[in-house]
């Protein structure tokens, strides 16, 4: 189905983006990371299982794997060695230029936000080291609302913060969880994989 990117944009009050994914190619340095954290507590996490459920947020992509591979992860461990590999690699990550593109050309024109299901500590750090983060005028993670996608949490508070209905924000997405949460919200979804 084609996308009428052009209309949409110029009905919407207001922007909101997913980061990972959709603002920033994070799943290749993720899937890197979570290895490193599940490896550090003796099991295998396959770079293909983790990129099918790459939207999850860090517990439900625990619960996911806790299931599939029969194991019980010491949790705090597992996130901390994971964090740590992500920052150590953070500077293989690319922006999805056809994404930031839109934020860029709507900067100081419409108000924008993004909500991440990830942690602020990793969020903030994507933005930063893009160059990502000057585009925004406010930034929701799951550590604001803690609830995960496909809860409308997130888009909720970013519509919240930046003053606008929900109804009238567009939200741009790439995993099923978002593109449910954005729908609970009572948003406008783009599925950015189709712009790709």
């Amino acid at each position: 189905m084609a996308v009428d990117l052009p209309n949409l944009l110029s009905s919407a009050k207001a922007l909101i983006f997913d980061c990972d994914g959709t603002l920033a190619n994070t799943p290749p340095v993720y899937a890197q990371a979570w290895a490193a954290g599940v490896r550090a507590a003796g099991h295998d996490m396959p770079t293909d299982w983790y990129l099918t459920r790459a939207g999850l947020s860090e517990g439900a992509l625990m619960d996911a794997f806790e299931q599939w591979a029969g194991v019980v992860l010491p949790r705090e461990d597992v996130v901390r060695v994971m964090r740590d590999a992500f920052i150590e690699n953070v500077s293989l990550l690319e922006e999805i230029a056809i994404i930031t593109a839109i934020a860029r050309e709507h900067q100081g024109k419409l108000p924008q936000a993004v909500a991440s299901g990830g942690s602020r500590q990793i969020v903030r750090l994507t933005l930063d080291e893009l160059g990502l983060t000057p585009l925004f005028d406010t930034i929701v993670t799951f550590d604001d609302v803690g609830r995960p996608k496909p809860a409308p949490d997130l888009f909720l508070e970013a519509a919240r913060r930046l003053g606008a209905p929900p109804q009238d924000c567009l939200v741009f997405e790439d995993s099923e969880q978002g593109f449910e949460a954005a729908r609970r919200a009572g948003m406008t979804v783009v599925d950015v994989t189709a712009l790709l």
